[in-house]
């Protein structure tokens, strides 16, 4: 099955990284969390991946260009230029890349690599957000639930305490940052092929605008509650959060 990540935004609340580099690559312990990312759905046997890039995209192209001779030893005869790599130990994911452009929103960027997409189903994630998640599970909810789009939502702690007062203003209770009774899209999604005559490859499709909504509006969309850990690296604050849970050895999604 098709694994399509995202990885064509700016991400312009992590400028400290992304002024050099997309944001799918910045790297959680030496690796980009792009890669972590295909480490997740690889781990359940999903390995062929198509990447619609935009911003630095040509970086993403070159990272996975040379990856073979980055993870391998190899000789070079400097008189005839022949290079005799030695083995390594690579992954062995099949990986598309494709320029979708530099402004296009992401369900344009979807619809823009569907003639690359094979078979009848699909999954698409976002390309800095990891987590615990069974993909199993996932496609199992999403073959019971019979719809065309299945998302996978998560609850978060609150970012602040909370309190609850009386009519004079006493405390009634103090709560530090709770966990939160909404759910969020973390992306995961999981989706059948009709989904693709939901988009177009304007750059204006905004996958969760009118696509998303409108499949919601028909009954077309399930929600699957995912009962563990979602981190996204969004800002500096969540790469520093996230390296360090990767360096303390509590990377959860590994």
């Amino acid at each position: 099955m098709n694994v399509i990540i995202m990885c064509g935004g700016k991400g312009t609340r992590l400028r400290e990284e992304t002024v050099i580099k997309p944001k799918p690559m910045v790297e959680i312990g030496g690796r980009p969390v792009l890669w972590h990312i295909m480490s997740i759905y690889a781990r359940y046997g999903h390995k062929d991946f198509i990447l619609p890039l935009g911003y630095k995209g040509e970086y993403i192209k070159q990272y996975f260009h040379d990856y073979y001779m980055r993870n391998t030893d190899f000789t070079v005869d400097l008189q005839s230029g022949a290079v005799t790599p030695h083995g390594g130990l690579c992954e062995d994911w099949r990986v598309t890349m494709c320029d979708t452009g530099q402004e296009t929103q992401k369900g344009g960027r979807l619809k823009r690599v569907a003639r690359h997409i094979k078979g009848d189903r699909f999954m698409v994630t976002y390309g800095d957000g990891v987590a615990d998640i069974d993909i199993n599970k996932l496609l199992a909810f999403h073959e019971q639930a019979g719809t065309i789009g299945t998302f996978t939502g998560v609850r978060m702690p609150s970012r602040f305490g909370t309190v609850r007062t009386d009519a004079d203003g006493k405390i009634l209770s103090w709560e530090e940052k709770p966990v939160l009774d909404e759910y969020i899209n973390c992306g995961f999604f999981v989706f059948e092929r009709a989904f693709l005559d939901y988009l177009t490859e304007d750059e204006e499709c905004d996958l969760e605008k009118e696509p998303l909504q409108r499949l919601a509006a028909e009954g077309q969309l399930s929600m699957y509650p995912h009962p563990g850990q979602w981190q996204c690296m969004d800002t500096l604050r969540d790469s520093i959060k996230l390296n360090e849970l990767w360096s303390s050895g509590k990377a959860f999604w590994v």
